[in-house]
């Protein structure tokens, strides 16, 4: 089932929001842009975020692209299912593609949904053409992530604002429009407790098998990421036999919040 509203405020005037019921039985709300007959391009938010996460790029991506972008399980307006492990979120992306007849699609991931982004590519790798991994690593359990998954098992309802304020300005380096980055907050505060801890947990235990995966791929981020550091990167990008490296000096975990004309420039260099 595919259902789409129409646009609404503070959303660029090709952006459509509906709600998609995958085959498992979860329903995801999912912005899209472009015409259906378009390249698909499906973009995965971060863990908390929501398909807003890329409000700012959106507009500037080109207009002949099919443009999906859901809020994935848990997070944003989508539904909230018990079960949080990178699996799930994987399984979802493939399902989403099959419920929009979406036969092949550019994957792009920022953070948690570049971890997701490739375990789409390990489920159903002939469906992705090319993935673009945005302030990413090749393992999520690094000492920061455990530190701070520490600190989010101790979280309460109503999540804190104080603590998702610092957490969301932790991923930024450079400058953000303030309306953007409360609108940030805000939703990521809409999150329960509950689905914060089950989701980083489902984070840091995920695995992930990729053998040597002939897919192109950009490895696309900030040399002053905080939560997966230049070092962590380029680890990533020698992983894949097609692999490509581009660091930004001055930016940090969310490119695509700091500097949204450099990441798109990028995305199409690299051919999406």
């Amino acid at each position: 089932m595919v259902n789409f509203a129409p646009t609404v405020e503070m959303r660029a005037p090709s952006i459509s929001t509906g709600h998609v019921k995958l085959s498992n039985g979860v329903t995801l709300h999912v912005a899209t842009q472009g015409p259906t007959t378009g390249p698909a391009m499906i973009m995965l938010h971060g863990i908390t975020d929501s398909w807003f996460s890329f409000s700012r790029v959106m507009p500037l991506l080109p207009a002949d692209l099919r443009v999906v972008v859901p809020d994935q399980r848990g997070h944003g307006d989508s539904e909230r299912p018990q079960d949080y492990r990178l699996a799930d979120f994987g399984d979802d992306v493939i399902r989403l593609m099959d419920a929009m007849q979406i036969e092949k699609a550019v994957i792009v991931g920022h953070s948690m949904g570049s971890f997701v982004a490739r375990k789409a590519c390990e489920m159903a790798r002939e469906r992705i053409s090319r993935l673009v991994l945005v302030g990413a690593g090749a393992v999520a359990r690094n000492q920061g992530m455990v530190e701070l998954v520490e600190a989010v098992n101790q979280l309460t309802d109503p999540v804190d604002e104080a603590f998702v304020r610092e957490f969301q300005m932790s991923c930024v380096h450079g400058p953000v429009p303030e309306p953007f980055m409360a609108a940030a907050i805000a939703n990521s505060r809409r999150m329960p407790a509950w689905v914060w801890k089950a989701a980083f947990q489902g984070l840091i235990e995920g695995e992930i098998n990729l053998v040597q995966p002939q897919v192109r791929t950009l490895v696309l981020g900030g040399r002053k990421d905080a939560v997966f550091s230049a070092t962590e990167q380029m680890v990533l990008a020698r992983q894949f036999p097609r692999g490509e490296l581009h660091l930004i000096d001055d930016v940090g975990h969310t490119l695509h919040w700091e500097q949204p004309a450099t990441f798109v420039s990028a995305l199409i260099r690299f051919g999406v």
